[in-house]
Parts: C-alpha cells; structure tokens; sequence
C-alpha cells in the first residue's frame, strides 16, 4: 500500500487526502507513547507544505502512509517494539529529505505536540 504513495509524476488528492485524514486519529491514540512524535509531525507539516517539491512529499506521505496503515511489519501494540518498523521508516525518509524540512515545519510540530499532550492530559 505505501509503494502506491511513491507515485508522484501524477500528483494524486485522493491519496494525499486518505493521509491527511488517518494520520490525525492514530497519533492521537498514540500521542506520548511515540518517541518520535516530534519528528512525525515535522514530516507531516513538510509533507502538506504546498512549496515542498513534489517528489519530497511523495517520499514523506508514503513514511506517513507506513505510519497510519493498520497493518505493518511490527504491529504497533507489541509494547517496546511495536514503533520502531514506523521509526525506521521515518527516519529513512527523513534522512532523504532533511534539507526540506524548515524550522517552521520543526516549530509548527512543536507546538501542536505540546497542544495534543495537553489534551491528552486532559482526559486522563
């Protein structure tokens, strides 16, 4: 599933909206369980930056495609292991496409990390 969001001569909306959509949801189930919270929302901030070249948001939407799929090598419940298959992806991705990702994708992460730990505190 994530190869079809490595497709990016033709951008494709529908693809980058079923992201947008699902990303939200499961990093609020996991927010404060992920030690890379941070960097995950860096990319995502990257990933939606209209003046990110297109072949970098394809190479981050598919990382984030990873992230948000049900399935995956490690399933995510595996308590200890369960984020380091999404980790290793992320991070590949990251070291492909640093230069690309600013300070205010960085800052903007940031920020809304504090604001969903503030939630989540909230609720507990």
């Amino acid at each position: 599933m994530a190869g079809k969001y490595l497709a990016v001569a033709q951008y494709n909306y529908k693809k980058h909206g079923r992201v947008k959509l699902g990303f939200w949801p499961k990093f609020r189930r996991f927010v404060g369980k992920v030690p890379f919270s941070d960097d995950l929302l860096a990319a995502y901030y990257c990933a939606f930056d209209t003046k990110t070249p297109r072949k970098v948001r394809g190479v981050l939407l598919a990382a984030l495609a990873y992230f948000i799929m049900p399935i995956d090598f490690v399933p995510d419940f595996i308590i200890g292991l369960g984020f380091s298959d999404d980790a290793t992806v992320l991070m590949t991705a990251f070291g492909l496409v640093s230069q690309y990702v600013k300070p205010e994708h960085k800052q903007k992460a940031r920020e809304k990390l504090a604001q969903e730990l503030a939630k989540a505190d909230e609720k507990s």
